[in-house]
């Protein structure tokens, strides 16, 4: 008989390991060596962004190839968004933007939500449906560091994902802030290395994201 894993919170995923990959797929066959290429650098929580045809698909291989990953659906901008990533396999969902209607879609699927903040009016929007784990999108665009040292205090309940424009060059700084759970970013998964099939290089990015330092 099949084990269900265990059911996930959003505060779960964030504390997982210091850095989310964003990743961008076209190609179904690169998803599940991507992953396990991820997965042996120590980063296990994998966004799969919807903004490619095969975006479901590959979701859908890694969440049954790939059993050590947990995999993600990013770019979740509707309630039909969050339905198709649950039945694809997806075990949670980050958003670009909030609102009511994914938030509420998110709770009654089960699927854990990172919903995407960028001004004081949507991190209240949020709060007020119960999310208080939440994304910083477009972070480096939005006020980046100082921003968020700015939120710490009225929203200091908040803990934050950072995302956009985050790299290998910045996240620390983001990573020690006390409000700073985890990042997100692309930098994992460089398309030419993707594309080349180059897997160990990708092992390594993963490594070295996984032992960048937190707080506490």
């Amino acid at each position: 008989m099949a084990v269900t894993p265990r059911a996930l919170t959003a505060l779960d995923v964030m504390r997982d390991a210091p850095v989310i990959p964003v990743i961008v797929l076209d190609d179904v066959a690169q998803a599940v060596p991507l992953a396990r290429a991820l997965v042996a650098g120590g980063i296990r929580m994998l966004e799969v962004t919807l903004r490619t045809p095969a975006a479901l698909a590959c979701i859908q291989a890694i969440a049954r190839e790939v059993p050590e990953a947990v995999v993600g659906a990013g770019t979740v901008r509707s309630a039909a968004d969050a339905q198709a990533a649950r039945d694809a396999g997806a075990r949670f969902a980050v958003s670009p933007g909030f609102t009511v209607a994914v938030g509420r879609a998110c709770r009654d699927l089960g699927l854990p939500l990172l919903p995407g903040v960028a001004t004081g009016s949507e991190i209240m929007q949020a709060q007020e449906e119960g999310y208080t784990q939440l994304k910083f999108f477009p972070a480096m665009q939005a006020g980046g560091v100082a921003m968020l040292k700015a939120w710490s205090g009225p929203f200091g309940d908040v803990r934050f994902c950072p995302t956009g424009g985050v790299s290998a060059a910045n996240a620390g700084e983001f990573l020690a802030l006390p409000n700073v759970a985890c990042v997100g970013g692309s930098w994992l998964t460089p398309a030419a290395a993707v594309a080349a099939g180059d897997w160990g290089r990708i092992t390594a990015l993963a490594r070295e994201a996984a032992s960048l330092a937190r707080p506490g």
